[in-house]
């Protein structure tokens, strides 16, 4: 009696949980079966990454054809003879050249009262007299045949005030061209006193002489002058 009042719930009891667990085990296979099978039965409506996403390409139209050569030039043909150019091929035979005859009337066939003057032989113009050479006119010194000129014109030196303040006399001699008219061209100093050279030039350049024969001919001569300096 004593084994029966405790075997029957207890035989209930554990028949419960043997149900229980079943029924659990059975319900998380499905909810398993459904975690796996569902997402594979549903991948046609899953947006899937971006990156997966396929990308078609479409077909490029085909390209244009290429256009056709240009035209071929026509050969360049070489640029005709001049009629009076040598002939390229020999002739079949060599014909003697005809002679002109030459007339002594050279307005043969026109009419001379037709307003055409009648031609006379040329002449042609005597040729320029050629020019005289230039004989360059080189002073002769004075001496010998030449004798010493004159002088005709003469200028007195203006004494330097610093020479005059200091003092300075004595002679400035000068080499003196002159021409054939008896002017003095140039002149350059040969014995100097540095505070009167410029006056002794200045005056001798104005001096005059007469003019100097040769052989009946005026010439240039080049002779010695002298520029004295005196305090008075």
């Amino acid at each position: 009696m004593a084994d029966n009042m405790f075997a029957g719930p207890l035989a209930d009891i554990g028949g419960k949980r043997k149900y229980t667990v079943l029924v659990s085990i059975v319900t998380h296979t499905l909810i398993l079966a459904a975690a796996i099978i569902v997402p594979l039965a549903a991948t046609d409506t899953l947006v899937l990454p971006s990156r997966f996403i396929t990308i078609t390409l479409q077909d490029q139209p085909p390209l244009p054809p290429s256009p056709p050569p240009p035209p071929q030039r026509d050969a360049i043909e070489p640029p005709p003879l001049a009629r009076d150019a040598a002939p390229i091929n020999a002739p079949p035979a060599i014909v003697p050249e005809t002679p002109i005859q030459a007339t002594a009337d050279p307005f043969a066939g026109f009419d001379s009262g037709a307003g055409i003057v009648q031609g006379s032989d040329f002449s042609a113009p005597p040729p320029p007299p050629s020019p005289s050479p230039v004989v360059a006119e080189v002073p002769v010194p004075v001496g010998g045949n030449i004798k010493r000129p004159l002088k005709v014109g003469d200028v007195a030196p203006a004494y330097p005030a610093l020479a005059r303040a200091a003092r300075v006399e004595g002679l400035v001699i000068i080499e003196a061209t002159i021409g054939r008219d008896g002017r003095v061209r140039d002149a350059r100093v040969i014995r100097s006193i540095p505070l009167l050279d410029a006056a002794a030039l200045d005056a001798v350049r104005q001096w005059a002489f007469t003019p100097t024969l040769l052989n009946g001919s005026p010439v240039a001569i080049v002779m010695t002058v002298t520029v004295d300096f005196r305090l008075r």
